[in-house]
């Protein structure tokens, strides 16, 4: 399903699938007349039409690849079908997995307790948040027990890493330095996902795969 959302310079901002984007530049086309003018630089395309509107569209992974014109190449970028590893943290679960496409290669998704909050004052206030503090730090260890075991060995036919849930605790898993390599890749824009269930990751595909742009 193709998303949109204000940008913040004015226009939309919008996620196009692979499998949508020929029908949404159709689309584009209909509402706003032809094509005037297709420019391709480093990044992806601006297309201005007949009306004066202006569409850009990235793709997420580079766009280097075949195609006579400039939204031929575009669309066979959109549909190559790159390794990406891709992590999700939240308190209490985390998900890994590795895409080929959209193809799931490999996946964990795991659970620990961390307790809720507390309405307690005082000392039990502060022995709580010790203890909640204790199972946040093994929620991280266990996440990056997990990226080691299941990312590590892919890491070198990945282009990109997906990250997504709480972002600190990704920073922290992170920061471990078996995972130098892994977080080296994260040049994906951070998906937007609640707990991370296999349900949640296996629906990843659909943010960092997406073309990017504007109108």
């Amino acid at each position: 399903m193709t998303r949109s959302r204000p940008a913040a310079g004015g226009g939309r901002l919008v996620l196009v699938p692979p499998e949508r984007l020929e029908r949404w530049l159709d689309n584009a086309a209909g509402r706003h007349g032809a094509f005037a003018d297709v420019v391709a630089d480093a990044d992806g395309v601006t297309v201005t039409c007949v009306d004066d509107a202006v569409l850009r569209l990235d793709p997420p992974l580079g766009w280097d690849g075949p195609g006579p014109t400039p939204l031929a190449r575009l669309g066979a970028a959109a549909r190559s079908r790159h390794r990406v590893a891709v992590l999700l943290v939240r308190r209490g679960r985390w998900a890994v997995g590795v895409f080929e496409g959209g193809d799931l290669v490999v996946s964990k998704v795991d659970a620990r307790l961390v307790q809720g909050r507390t309405a307690a004052g005082g000392w039990s206030q502060q022995r709580f948040a010790r203890r909640r503090g204790n199972q946040t730090d093994a929620v991280v260890d266990h996440a990056v027990e997990t990226a080691v075991r299941v990312l590590g060995p892919h890491v070198a036919t990945c282009v990109g890493l997906a990250t997504g849930g709480d972002r600190g605790l990704v920073d922290e898993v992170l920061a471990d330095r078996r995972l130098t390599g892994l977080a080296a890749l994260r040049r994906l824009e951070p998906v937007e996902v609640g707990e991370p269930t296999k349900a949640v990751l296996l629906s990843t595909p659909g943010s960092f795969r997406a073309v990017g742009g504007g109108r």
